[in-house]
Order: structure tokens, then sequence, then C-alpha cells
């Protein structure tokens, strides 16, 4: 490694990637491209920064299998860092295993964790926590450490365990203030305050509402009370749970009978909520009978649903309450966030179109939402796509000064 790679690897371990592309922008031998590449990756150029680590790889000759390796798990991070998750994953596997066998531990368990953070966008938490729990994170660099338990706390929130979340989290902004890395100690203090904002809402009779943090919904959960759980769309009740993601009508049914509870639903409210019909027929009567047959069905375990002179009205079993959890936000700027919690980086006009919406309103709401945290752009002008971030975004702190160190 020669004295220009070592300083421009200092440079980005400490996140100073406008140095260290000073040192090497003019070079084009492997080492510089895979170094500009991380570079580019920092400053969030992730298409470049992809081409770049590609260009390196090629670069470096069949016996340089440690390099190409590094290389592979660098550009591994930046298809994360893009939401590109159609891409094999096989080639990091083999990676993983490369720099295991060679005695690279630390970037191994970057190849791990990358592994771990790809399950989690695509909301595989079972084979996450599998991928967590094969990973040895001592003795290894702060830097990685603190991820490790970014990783560790985002999976905690997504199974609604704050304190597993909250503890995870003070051990990363330990291993971060031990790497004196600004980006991620940025990343780290950014998930801490995730938890202390809402994380729901309990819809209240009368029209009213309050605000919920990730406890009090883990708590609301377990009440025994019967959830309708607007935010995963289903329904929960104790240990029961009936999915109605895929059955919006059934969903749209049910909340309107929970948010009236323990009233009744006028039939012509039913029909305009289920099926958006503001002069309804006896067609549409016919169609609600037949749906709400379908969800009397799928809830009898939890409630039965009874008819009145002028509708329906929801009748929990056991003595149970019935309580509506709902995001933290509704609306516009709710659709938006649902569109981009698929993990794909999508364009204001392609939102437009599918919000039915223009483009001029999905750019203000995206302004918005931006302000508070809940979106953010990669690219500029043309080329910029929105995206809604995990609890944890992370920094590609780790593209470079561990996973290249160029031998």
């Amino acid at each position: 490694m020669d004295s220009l790679i070592a300083a421009t690897a200092r440079a980005l371990a400490v996140g100073d990637a406008l140095g260290a592309l000073k040192r090497v922008a003019l070079r084009d031998d492997p080492p510089a491209l895979a170094l500009r590449g991380v570079a580019m990756a920092q400053l969030g150029e992730h298409a470049r920064a992809r081409e770049l680590l590609r260009r390196a790889a090629r670069g470096f000759g069949a016996r340089e299998v440690l390099a190409r390796a590094r290389c592979v798990v660098a550009e591994a991070e930046v298809a994360l860092a893009m939401r590109d998750l159609g891409g094999s994953t096989r080639p990091l596997a083999a990676a993983a295993v490369t720099l295991q066998a060679r005695g690279d531990h630390a970037n191994a368990l970057q190849a791990h964790l990358i592994a771990a953070r790809r399950l989690l966008l695509l909301g595989r938490l079972e084979e996450a926590a599998a991928e967590l729990a094969r990973i040895e994170a001592r003795g290894v660099p702060p830097a990685l450490a603190a991820v490790a338990e970014l990783t560790a706390a985002e999976l905690a929130v997504r199974s609604l365990r704050a304190d597993s979340a909250r503890a995870a989290l003070e051990r990363a902004r330990e291993a971060a203030d031990r790497a004196r890395v600004p980006s991620l100690q940025a990343e780290v203090a950014e998930a801490q305050a995730a938890l202390d904002r809402p994380a729901g809402r309990c819809l209240l009779p009368g029209g009213g509402e309050q605000p919920l943090r990730i406890e009090q919904v883990a708590a609301l959960l377990t009440s025994g009370a019967l959830v309708v759980d607007a935010c995963r769309r289903g329904v929960h009740a104790g240990t029961a749970w009936r999915p109605l993601a895929r059955r919006p009508v059934l969903f749209a049914l049910a909340r309107a009978l929970a948010e009236a509870w323990p009233d009744d639903v006028d039939r012509r409210v039913l029909i305009a909520c289920a099926f958006g019909a503001r002069r309804p027929n006896e067609s549409h009567r016919a169609r609600l009978r037949v749906e709400i047959g379908r969800l009397r069905a799928l809830v009898a375990a939890l409630a039965r649903i009874e008819a009145t002179a002028r509708g329906f009205v929801l009748r929990p079993r056991d003595g149970r309450a019935v309580v509506v959890l709902a995001p933290p936000i509704d609306g516009d700027q709710a659709s938006l966030v649902a569109l981009l919690s698929d993990g794909a980086a999508w364009s204001t006009s392609t939102l437009a179109l599918a919000l039915g919406a223009s483009q001029r309103t999905v750019q203000r709401a995206l302004v918005e939402l931006e302000a508070t945290g809940r979106v953010r752009s990669i690219g500029r002008a043309r080329m910029r796509r929105w995206l809604s971030p995990p609890l944890a975004g992370f920094t590609t702190i780790l593209l470079l000064p561990a996973a290249l160190r160029l031998d």
C-alpha cells in the first residue's frame, strides 16, 4: 500500500470524503478506484460509486482474491443504500467465506451485517435474527460494533421490543463515540430520537386520538383488547392475529365497526367506507352482506358482528374492549410513506401517478416529510429519488477503511 492510498484510507475512516478524493481523483489503478468509489458513496453518489467499485474489482488480478472480495462487500453496501434488493446474495455470501478464510474477520462481519440489514428491509425478521445470531462482534473495530448494534436495535423495534432496542442503541452510541466518526454518531443519535417519536395513534371515542410511543403500542397489543391495527392492517386480540392487508374491503369494514364501537354503523356508511359508493343501490347492499359474512367468519373466534335495524355492530367476545391503532400520520403524507416503505426509490412523477395527485402536491408533501426525517432523497435534479429510511439509515463509512485495507 503506497503512502497516498494509506492517507486516503485514513481520511475516509474519519468521514473526510472530499479530502480523500483530492488525493486519488486523478488515479485509475484498482486501489484508487476502490477508494474513489467509497468516497462517492459517502457523498451520496451511489450510482457513480457502484461503477467505480466494479471497475476496481475487474482491475484486481485473479490472484488478488482478498481485494476483489472486499470490493464485492463494498458494492453490496452501495446496493443496500440504493435499495437495490433484487440481485443475488450469492456473491456477498461467497465474499464473506473468502474473507473469513483469509483472516479478514472484520470485513467478513461487515458482509454478514449487510446481509442482515437487507433481510430487515425485506421484512424477513426471523431470517435477519438468525443472521445476526451468527455474528460475533467482540474485538471488532468500533465502527463495525456500532453498526452491529444499530442492526440489532432495528430488529428489536420491528419486533416491538423497546427495552432491547434502547439497550442496543446505547451500546451503539458508546461504540460510535469510540469510533469518532461524526456521520455514524449522528446516525445513532437519530435512531435514539426515533424511539421517542410517536409510533402510532389510539383513536378514542368521539373523534379524539392519543399518540403512542413504541412501548405503549407493545403494551396495547398485549393488553387483551381487540385491536384493529391500521398500521399492519389486521385484527389482533391476545395471541390471535388475523391479517387483512390483502383484503382491503374487509379491513375497511372492520375499522369502521371498531371506530363506532360500542354503537352500530349505518349501512350507507359501511358501503361508502368499503366501496366508495355515494349513492348505494341494491347491488351495493347485497355486496355488503357478502363482505360482512366473510368478515364475520374470519373474526368469529374474536368477536361477533350482529345486524341491527340500521346496520351492523361489533360485539367482542370475553368482554374485550375495542381499540383502533392508527399510523402516526394520515392523509396524503401517510399514503406517501406507505408507498415509500417498500424500500424502492421513487421519483416524484411516479408517486404522483400512483396517488392520483399533481406532482407539485407530492413535492410539497415530500419536503414536509423530509423536514421531519420520515423520508430522504438520493440523487439530484431529474435523477432525484425518494425513499423511506428504516430506523437506522446506516452511513457508508464502512465501505473503505476496513473494507479495503489493500495489502
